[in-house]
């Protein structure tokens, strides 16, 4: 029975590094996507800092990623970590609290719109607590973001 306890235990944790280890965030205060591994492409979006992505492959100096929509787009693998995890809002607006619930007031930020990204500091279900780009916290409700 501690066999499989052990086994199931290392396997969701071998899963939650999978996952991790095609996580990227930006981490400068805008980058430029692309449709092609290189700058000779065409610009297909402007992103902040904190812009979650999935990495899907890589080409050189260049990964290929998944955005919270689905679409596929070129990033430079300088401009990107994996040293945190980050959110994006996918719905049109999302209230960003002062604590973890409703009873907490709404921050002076809120809301977020789509496709405000931020840095993830503490997922406390189902509530994660958010870092901007301009160092402000608080907490949004964690099925309003897409977390990688």
């Amino acid at each position: 029975m501690k066999k499989v306890v052990m086994f199931a235990g290392l396997f969701v944790f071998m899963m939650i590094l999978s996952s991790q280890a095609s996580a990227l965030c930006v981490d400068i205060s805008e980058a430029n996507l692309r449709k092609g591994p290189g700058t000779k492409y065409e610009k297909s979006w402007e992103v902040f800092k904190y812009m979650p992505f999935e990495k899907v492959s890589k080409k050189g100096n260049w990964y290929k990623v998944k955005d919270v929509d689905g679409d596929t787009h070129w990033i430079y693998e300088k401009i990107v970590t994996t040293k945190y995890q980050c959110a994006v809002v996918k719905v049109d607006k999302a209230n960003i609290r002062k604590g973890p619930g409703t009873n907490f007031k709404k921050k002076a930020s809120s809301p977020a719109f789509k496709y405000d990204a931020y840095r993830v500091d503490k997922i406390q279900l189902p509530w994660v607590k958010i870092t901007d780009e301009f160092g402000d916290t608080g907490w949004i409700y964690r099925t309003l973001v897409w977390i990688q």
